[in-house]
């Protein structure tokens, strides 16, 4: 099964992407790259991408200790990935609660791993969102929550879908949004700030209309801009999203921090997501998989060196193969101000999560990627030209900007080691509590582990 340019790194467990029974896998090097290679009884070898190029696969470590949830929901019977709910075998707590509110969407895009559309089973009432706020909360304490879908803003009452996760006991309470909604309607917006909304976490595909046309089947750029507009005039934080796709916007990597940058401070970062096969896409092949070294080269290549390799870090809480992030400061020449650490700017906890480290994690991520105070100036100067501390702690905070990426597992790449280290966790219909990469999961034919199925 190994190739004789191959060279075998380590075993681990994956899924068959045809049948997803639980089969052995082996990480194996050949030049720059890694691949995961796994054979299935009945449908035979499958070789997959999850590596490429510097910064190397060896060197990019970030050991952890388990830091578990504190309600476990599911025993263990059948073994990963096949018992979540929590189940005991978890090693993660959650640092991001995802309530999906609506299956629909007023998008029918070309990468979706929702497979939302217009059409859907009817949207979960409040007592059910209840439901689910209050199992993130027994489980994981007052971790941040993504309210997402399909289309969340389709539902008109979604200010007050915020309101009850406030009431219920989370702090940092974030949107997932195409940006139409809040493009067309800054009442709207202003209502969903009122009630308590931090941040959104804007839907944003490049900077060319042609990038739009080809992934959402419109042209969106003007859209996008007034979402951001309205979001940052009602105080609300904007995170761009890019999901990358190579041969349509992995050229724009660099084109998306400067217009992120352009629109500061009401944009507080951009996290990349590239492209996985689960939902509505599936890649043609494996060179189309865009891996995390991959990001990081573009983003110092395409800036010009604006940023730069050494500045991006493995995560603190989810697996060290699962993303990347770095913290910077913006300066006042356009340009931008490492601030990262080996040991600081993730975005959650090292060690077990007692509920002051939830709350310190929250407190964290408010600060990177809410929206700044009002009444902050960009220099942060008195009239003498100094700046005492609370001055420069809070210009700080208006001119911190992050830039992440977080590269999603689909059946062909799942590693169930870094499966039990998934720190976003989904509430499926029934509250029990599912990875994000397990409950997106689907065999080649579309079928699904998680979504849509009750145990």
């Amino acid at each position: 099964m190994i190739a004789s340019d191959e060279t075998a790194l380590q075993r681990t467990d994956s899924v068959c992407p045809e049948c997803l029974a639980r089969i052995s896998a082996t990480l194996v090097t050949s030049a720059d790259e890694v691949r995961m290679v796994k054979e299935c009884a009945e449908h035979g070898v499958f070789r997959s991408t999850i590596w490429r190029g510097e910064p190397g696969f060896a060197a990019w470590r970030r050991p952890k200790p388990p830091a578990r949830v504190h309600e476990h929901a599911t025993a263990v019977e059948r073994g990963c990935p096949f018992d979540c709910g929590i189940c005991p075998e978890h090693r993660q707590f959650g640092c991001t609660g995802l309530l999906e509110v609506t299956g629909r969407c007023n998008l029918s895009c070309r990468v979706c791993f929702a497979d939302s559309g217009p059409v859907s089973r009817p949207d979960p009432d409040l007592a059910t969102i209840a439901h689910w706020y209050r199992r993130v909360l027994a489980a994981n304490g007052p971790c941040s929550i993504q309210l997402s879908g399909g289309e969340p803003t389709l539902r008109d009452d979604l200010p007050r879908i915020v309101e009850l996760g406030c009431e219920i006991g989370f702090s940092f309470i974030q949107l997932n949004s195409n940006g139409l909604r809040l493009a067309a309607e800054p009442d709207f917006v202003r209502q969903l700030a009122d009630a308590r909304l931090v941040s959104v976490f804007l839907q944003f595909d490049g900077t060319e209309e042609s990038i739009h046309e080809k992934l959402r089947g419109r042209p969106l750029l003007e859209v996008k801009r007034r979402a951001i507009e309205h979001c940052s005039a009602a105080g609300l934080g904007v995170v761009l999203v890019p999901t990358l796709v190579p041969g349509i916007n992995d050229h724009n990597i660099g084109e998306i921090v400067r217009f992120a940058l352009a629109c500061g401070p009401g944009v507080r970062g951009v996290h990349f997501q590239p492209a996985s096969s689960f939902g509505r896409y599936q890649l043609a092949d494996e060179s189309q998989r865009l891996t995390l070294p991959e990001v990081i080269r573009a983003l110092e290549e395409q800036t010009d060196g604006l940023v730069k390799t050494e500045n991006f870090l493995p995560p603190g809480c989810e697996h060290e193969r699962c993303s990347f992030h770095g913290s910077f400061l913006r300066t006042h020449d356009g340009g931008l101000r490492p601030v990262s650490s080996p040991v600081d700017g993730s975005c959650c906890p090292r060690s077990d999560a007692a509920e002051a480290e939830v709350l310190r994690t929250v407190n964290q991520v408010a600060r990177q990627w809410a929206a700044p105070a009002a009444d902050v100036t960009p220099a942060g100067l008195d009239g003498h030209g100094t700046m005492d501390l609370d001055t420069f702690l809070a210009a700080a905070q208006r001119d911190s900007f992050t830039i992440s990426a977080m590269a999603f597992q689909d059946a062909r790449t799942l590693d169930l080691e870094r499966l039990r280290s998934c720190c976003i966790h989904v509430a499926a219909d029934d509250g029990r509590l599912i990875p994000f990469c397990a409950y997106n999961l689907t065999a080649n034919d579309g079928r699904s582990l998680y979504r849509g199925r009750r145990p």
